[in-house]
């Protein structure tokens, strides 16, 4: 069997799939990247050339994101017929391995047991503007450092086993938590200003087509122009989360496993996600890894 494959679904978000394609496609090859291409993008699929691309019609319905989790948790079942793990996600979502491992994620995942499913901690790349005024490029952390801890994407995306994963990707329905040290996800929805200001259009584009409600539509409030907000507001209230000196992340895996219980009776598991109003730096040693 292959140790790993990567999938996503994606929109017409060329930011955020260029930076996933550029981390999973250089760490396991093209060959193993999974893009689920919804509208069938001209640019997506120009981007993401060389890899495995499925085409779905991108006509407005509601439900959304019921429907898109079912898709991804029938892929990811099916992909686990050919690979030990699969690394599946939101594509402005990127697992990555601490550099202090001293070897790549390929190769530290083929060393881990192929029957469960481990939660990388969940950090959240936030742009501040007024430190940070250089652009991103070829990398995106370097430019960026700036991480709030987000325990909302501490998610359980590495999935080794049979197990079904609850829409959003929040839960599964392992019964165990396994937190790697040296495991993380990077949430870049926040990374940038600008290719922030650019997704939001489009999304709330996307939603305005629809008639009906964030209920009736099922997919994420973040996503409809009433719950958006002024967005330099957004990012000037970075400003405000307290400095915490060094890289405080051993205290956040311990209050994961802390909480760690059954999801009431919905067969999924999950832990508390109180989110700490604190930033730190990412690391020197991180720099040019996404």
């Amino acid at each position: 069997m292959q140790t790993v494959a990567a999938l996503t679904m994606v929109r017409d978000d060329a930011f955020f799939l260029g930076a996933w394609l550029r981390h999973y496609g250089g760490l396991f090859g093209r060959e193993n990247c999974y893009v689920v291409n919804h509208g069938r993008g001209e640019e997506v699929a120009r981007l993401a050339e060389g890899c495995n691309v499925i085409g779905i019609p991108g006509d407005p319905h509601k439900n959304f994101d019921m429907k898109r989790w079912r898709m991804l948790n029938n892929l990811v079942m099916g992909l686990r017929c050919y690979y030990t793990h699969v690394i599946v996600g939101d594509v402005d979502e990127l697992v990555v391995l601490d550099p202090e491992a001293g070897t790549d994620l390929k190769t530290w995942l083929a060393g881990q047991p192929g029957d469960r499913v481990l939660t990388p901690l969940g950090l959240e790349v936030i742009h501040r503007p007024e430190l940070e005024p250089d652009p991103v490029g070829a990398c995106i952390i370097g430019p960026r450092r700036h991480v709030r801890p987000a325990p909302h994407y501490s998610k359980p995306c590495v999935v080794s086993v049979g197990t079904k994963i609850a829409r959003g990707g929040h839960f599964t329905q392992y019964e165990k938590l396994h937190t790697p040290d040296p495991l993380y996800l990077l949430h870049l929805k926040f990374c940038d200003f600008g290719a922030y200001v650019e997704a939001m259009d489009r999304r709330n584009a996307v939603t305005g087509a629809l008639d009906g409600s964030v209920k009736d539509i099922a997919i994420g409030r973040h996503w409809f122009v009433e719950a958006r907000g002024e967005d330099r507001a957004v990012f000037d209230a970075f400003a405000a989360l307290e400095p915490v000196e060094g890289f405080p992340v051993g205290p956040l895996r311990k209050k994961m496993h802390r909480s760690w219980k059954a999801r009431g009776n919905t067969g999924y598991w999950a832990f508390e996600r109180p989110e700490p109003a604190v930033q730190f730096l990412l690391p020197e040693r991180f720099a040019g890894l996404v």
